[in-house]
């Protein structure tokens, strides 16, 4: 079974997100755990969570995939805003208690010309202190498409900042995949799906692997821009993001669309994709 979802706003409350999801025929989504251009977060009402958490059990949705802070950088070169970044990871974590069983992603960060390598260390450092500070939840670091100083644009990067983190062998931590991303950064995820993932399965090992954000790209491979566009309207094009959502080792992951869409551009997307999983 395709488990499939979109971001989806937290204004009006959890509960209010479930049922918009099931308005769309999704079984999981994405939410920002607070302001994506900003700091601000509201706080979390137990009984809205817990409500959504029986809706989610009640329709046996796959694990959500919660989304931090586009402004969190862990490895910036100024040591106030990797402090600020800190503080909302922290939080975060605490507020994702509310919601077990589900994912925390972020991107990494941003090196802010200091190099990769003390990107990796930087955001490692960081990690380290917390990836057990919220048992219920699994840590996910989102591959990047390694426009300006992006750090996670490769996966033996994503691995550096594990390594550093002293968290090779700690069940806390996983990957989300974003289909745009790896594509911009250079992986020939159109023509060359399973060497990708055997070359992931090396670096990073493929359980690591939780969730899949399925975006079509505006950019040809390579890019480095993280453009993303609408199913089948970019340079991936339908097909190929067909072969993933088909593919044994992703298959049963959840999918999160991040497309430039409406909720009737998600319903869409999400119908096509479902009308084609099995196919």
């Amino acid at each position: 079974m395709l488990h499939i979802g979109c971001h989806l706003s937290t204004s009006g409350g959890f509960a209010a997100m479930g049922n918009t999801a099931r308005s769309l025929d999704a079984d999981t989504f994405a939410f920002f755990t607070r302001n994506p251009r900003g700091g601000g977060a509201k706080p979390v009402e137990p009984h809205d969570a817990a409500e959504l958490l029986e809706l989610c059990r009640s329709r046996q949705f796959a694990p959500l995939v919660a989304h931090g802070s586009y402004t969190m950088n862990l490895c910036s070169s100024d040591p106030s805003v990797r402090d600020f970044a800190r503080r909302m990871l922290v939080d975060d974590l605490q507020r994702m208690e509310f919601f077990p069983g589900s994912y925390y992603n972020f991107h990494p960060g941003s090196h802010t010309g200091q190099g990769a390598e003390a990107g990796t260390t930087l955001i490692g450092s960081a990690l380290a202190p917390v990836l057990s500070a919220a048992p219920q939840t699994i840590v996910l670091l989102e591959t990047m498409a390694g426009k300006g100083s992006e750090v996670g644009s490769t996966f033996e990067e994503l691995r550096e900042i594990i390594v550093k983190a002293d968290a090779v062998s700690s069940p806390c931590w996983g990957i989300c995949f974003d289909t745009c991303h790896v594509h911009d950064a250079g992986y020939d995820i159109i023509n060359n799906l399973d060497g990708v993932l055997e070359q992931f399965d090396r670096i990073l090992g493929v359980d690591r692997l939780k969730a899949v954000h399925l975006n079509d790209s505006m950019n040809p491979a390579g890019s480095r821009k993280d453009r993303h566009a609408c199913i089948g309207a970019g340079c991936i094009g339908l097909d190929a993001l067909v072969r993933i959502i088909r593919h044994p080792v992703l298959k049963n992951l959840p999918f999160i669309l991040e497309t430039p869409n409406e909720l009737p551009g998600y319903a869409a997307e999400i119908a096509l994709l479902r009308s084609r999983a099995e196919q």
